[in-house]
């Protein structure tokens, strides 16, 4: 608990830190989405202003989610009091979740976007099999002012699931990662981008960490060796370039990229640079990645204001992929894609017209805890 976890001499802060006390060199590593999950983490929706107007039909989106995951998995449900979990008990009931395969965590959050700010766990499986808590720290993407809540349920869930706590720390201060950030094969790859990692002017997570301090960090924690960089994310993105809308691995020698074709829309010059920088990237054994492109929906707004849709955020569960759908012509080809990409489990679409109102979508809002 507390370890020092920096993996090499960092000449910028002249410390040097002990390789032995890394979870990777403990033998953890963060497994692959499509790994066995022990359950799914969401954070049921409370916070009215990330819909401003359009709250209503959020918790019936979250039951639909919960039903798919559900049936193949413990949900576990984080939920501020006992009037709000007894509002999610009844969407859930109403939309014909299975309740005995939900477990209820009264941990007050400021929001419901599980996969930034819940917890991130990581597993080893010797000298025997056992998960352990990654606990970065949360700040609401440097963007926003309410995330205390949220800052402290990875150690709230390591309390209540009897869970070793690792604090994710470099050159001995504590660092700010999100989930959605990065994504990993599980095999050594992780993807993630330079527009989220390394902004020091917008959103800027890690003051003063560089590149390569990222890179010995995220090898140490992560159990990582090789990290692919893209530039930058999607038009519409609060969270200024979170990986989890634009590049994702389907297994460990295949990704999906989102691809933009109109050369007049907003995406097109950044998704056509991380297409031509994928050319060069290799996993990390070396050899070729399998590239697929993914079509955007077409581009979406409320209110005047662009939205973050994207195919790429979509959940892999035991049971399902479930994807988030936009009403729009490319659903369909989006879906058949995935389909033939991911063929031990069904692809579902899932409606997000009104969950994209809020910025994020179905990858957003979960987070897997693998099984031991």
């Amino acid at each position: 608990m507390g370890r020092k976890i920096l993996t090499s001499k960092s000449p910028r802060h002249n410390e040097t830190y002990r390789a032995e006390k890394t979870p990777a060199a403990l033998g953890y590593r963060m497994p692959a989405e499509w790994e066995p999950h022990a359950a799914t983490w969401i954070g049921w929706p409370h916070q009215l202003t990330d819909w401003p107007g359009k709250f209503g039909p959020i918790p019936w989106v979250y039951a639909e989610i919960a039903r798919k995951i559900t049936e193949g998995e413990t949900l576990r449900v984080l939920v501020n009091s006992k009037e709000h979990e007894a509002r999610a008990r009844r969407a859930m009931t109403r939309a014909g979740v299975d309740l005995k395969k939900v477990e209820f965590f009264r941990f007050p959050t400021d929001r419901g976007w599980t996969r930034d700010s819940g917890p991130i766990f990581i597993r080893r499986d010797e000298p025997r099999a056992e998960s352990a808590i990654l606990r970065f720290r949360f700040n609401a993407w440097a963007r926003y002012n309410n995330w205390k809540h949220d800052d402290a349920v990875p150690e709230r869930a390591a309390r209540a699931l009897g869970c070793k706590l690792i604090r994710a720390t470099f050159a001995g201060r504590e660092m700010v990662l999100e989930g959605g950030s990065i994504d990993t094969n599980g095999r050594g790859t992780l993807l993630t981008t330079e527009e989220c990692l390394l902004d020091s002017k917008v959103q800027t997570r890690n003051p003063g960490m560089s590149r390569a301090d990222y890179e010995t960090a995220l090898k140490g924690l992560l159990g990582v060796t090789n990290i692919l960089w893209l530039g930058r994310g999607i038009a519409g993105d609060d969270t200024h370039g979170h990986v989890d809308d634009l590049c994702r691995f389907v297994g460990p020698r295949t990704i999906i990229l989102v691809s933009e074709e109109n050369p007049a829309e907003a995406n097109y010059a950044a998704l056509q640079e991380n297409r031509e920088r994928m050319e060069g990237m290799r996993l990390e054994d070396g050899s070729k990645i399998e590239v697929v492109p993914l079509p955007m929906p077409t581009p979406l707004y409320f209110q005047g204001q662009r939205l973050p849709a994207s195919y790429a955020n979509f959940y892999i569960s035991n049971a399902a992929v479930i994807v988030p759908t936009f009403n729009d012509p490319e659903d369909r080809i989006a879906l058949g894609i995935l389909s033939e990409l991911v063929t031990d489990r069904p692809v579902v679409g899932i409606h997000a017209l009104d969950l994209v109102w809020g910025l994020g979508t179905l990858h957003c809002l979960t987070h897997e805890q693998p099984a031991i």
